[in-house]
């Protein structure tokens, strides 16, 4: 993608989930540098307005733009689409980027929290926003997974439509993230030759609302090994601009590379499988 100016006409549109803080915040600020037009769907407005601000102080002719979005209800995931389409503008980029870790509960549509938000809100999501991709090729999805994904072994579908099983919720958020990974690599066999790309990655282990679910003192033990969401961006920034990703797609990436996921997210039979039982629960759930 040529970096452009943010007054240009002709600027790439971007979508981003969860922009207003950690490496969506910086995620938006590096897209806003590189000329997009931006759009950022977060659950509240007044949390979301200081990165539209700080992205206008540092450019002010940035089009920049909040769209209501609550990954854990399907009715909130299809209204922020239809009203990002009703626009008539063309997608270049959807970066599936926002997350919760150590969540607990079911959400609104039915779903084990960390799954429901993490994989079926951005399922339902890139479903809804495909064509438009298509027809604004070349384009990319980002989906900003976890080396997290390499803690457990396959998916209980039963569990994933129950509430969360297990105290702090890791061992959902890791199913959630290989779902993340089967997904985008599934993305890329099925849209090879259309020009739209995916990627999944794992960012670091980033210090970000993300972890805001856990308790007091494991998210201060969690710290100590957190990176910056400037270090945890940069992953995300390379495959949504770089000149080495466009040619690839259905990767995994750490440190802006392409490196292998684990075994079983490599299981092309477990991609097709999740993208089946994925797409009836939508179907079911409209």
């Amino acid at each position: 993608m040529q970096q452009r100016t943010p007054s240009s006409p002709a600027a790439p549109v971007a979508f981003i989930t969860g922009a207003n803080a950690g490496i969506g915040r910086v995620t938006a600020l590096e897209l806003a540098r590189h000329g997009f037009r931006l759009f950022l769907a977060c659950r509240s407005r007044e949390r979301t307005q200081p990165v539209i601000e700080a992205i206008r102080a540092e450019m002010p002719a940035s089009d920049v733009e909040w769209l209501p979005l609550e990954l854990s209800d399907f009715a909130s995931v299809n209204a922020c689409a239809e009203a990002f389409l009703e626009r008539g503008l063309p997608l270049h980029l959807l970066v599936n980027n926002a997350g919760l870790a150590g969540s607990r509960g079911l959400t609104q549509s039915g779903f084990e929290s960390g799954f429901g938000i993490n994989h079926m809100g951005h399922f339902l999501l890139t479903m809804r926003l495909l064509d438009r991709l298509r027809e604004s090729a070349p384009a990319r999805i980002v989906t900003v997974a976890s080396r997290a994904h390499k803690r457990v072994g396959g998916i209980d579908w039963e569990a994933v439509r129950k509430p969360t099983a297990t105290a702090l919720g890791v061992r959902e958020y890791g199913v959630s993230k290989l779902a993340n990974v089967l997904f985008s690599a599934e993305l890329g066999r099925r849209l090879h030759g259309s020009g739209v790309t995916s990627y999944s990655l794992h960012p670091g282990v980033v210090d970000s609302e993300i972890w805001r679910t856990l308790s007091w003192p494991l998210r201060m033990l969690n710290r100590l090994r957190l990176v910056s969401p400037e270090e945890g961006a940069k992953t995300t920034i390379h495959c949504a601009v770089s000149p080495e990703a466009a040619g690839q797609t259905g990767l995994y990436y750490s440190d802006c590379r392409p490196i292998a996921p684990s075994p079983v997210a490599q299981d092309m039979a477990l991609a097709g499988e999740l993208w089946r039982r994925s797409s009836e629960w939508i179907r079911e759930g409209q």
